[in-house]
């Protein structure tokens, strides 16, 4: 489910689990068409990690129908080069992307670290500072990065922009709770909303409307899919 103007915590998986980056160009690539084709749907991006076999999103949909576009376009274009690059064809991508709608404040700075904390809890790095494909750098040091939008909840932090920096840093020296966590992956596994009870009611009330929900690729129904669906969300 997507309503324009509502951040969207995305996730992106590869084909059974496959990897879906190899070089450093890989992951350059494909930050480079993600930059594309965010400017080109309207969506801003606000946090992002690059695992091995999957990708994390935080985004704000600025109209109808922005996320399930630029997925499209992204998916496309990578997979070309990709296919093109390694001399290989078919599909690269599990199904199509899942999401789950992210409540302002707290639930979106807890899933920008949630997202930014990936490669530690896979045991990749020590630290999210060490990991360079993902939007630690922008949030907590303030490096240029011309894919990262700040959204209000993290401009509030500061009035300057290394305050917010400092802010965010200091949040990352606490565990993000284990119920949180799970939270952050059944919401995205299953399409739900994260946040407190009045904006998930809010969002309810908005859909009852007849705004926008994005598909998700593959039958939930069925344990194939649940089974693959059960990646590295970490």
């Amino acid at each position: 489910m997507v309503v324009p103007g509502v951040a969207v915590h995305v996730i992106q998986r590869g084909n059974n689990r496959q990897p879906i980056f190899f070089a450093t160009g890989d992951y350059d690539k494909f930050l480079q068409d993600l930059g594309v084709a965010a400017k080109a749907y309207s969506c801003e991006i606000h946090a992002y990690a690059l695992m091995t076999n999957h990708v994390h999103l935080l985004l704000t949909p600025k109209i109808a129908g922005a996320v399930s576009h630029m997925m499209q376009a992204l998916r496309r274009r990578y997979v070309r080069y990709f296919n093109e690059k390694y001399r290989r064809s078919g599909t690269l991508w599990e199904g199509r992307f899942r999401s789950s709608v992210v409540g302002t404040d707290r639930y979106l700075l807890a899933c920008s670290r949630y997202i930014e904390l990936n490669p530690v809890r896979a045991g990749m790095v020590a630290a999210p500072s060490d990991y360079p494909y993902s939007s630690y750098a922008a949030n907590a040091h303030g490096d240029p990065n011309p894919l990262v939008v700040s959204q209000p909840t993290y401009l509030a932090l500061g009035t300057t922009p290394e305050t917010r920096c400092a802010v965010y840093r200091a949040m990352f020296q606490e565990t993000l709770p284990a119920d949180t966590l799970a939270r952050f992956r059944k919401s995205t596994e299953a399409g739900e909303v994260i946040g407190d009870n009045r904006f998930c009611a809010e969002i309810k009330s908005m859909l009852a409307r007849r705004i926008e929900r994005d598909g998700h690729g593959g039958d939930r129904r069925s344990a194939k899919f649940r089974e693959r669906s059960h990646d590295q969300d970490l």
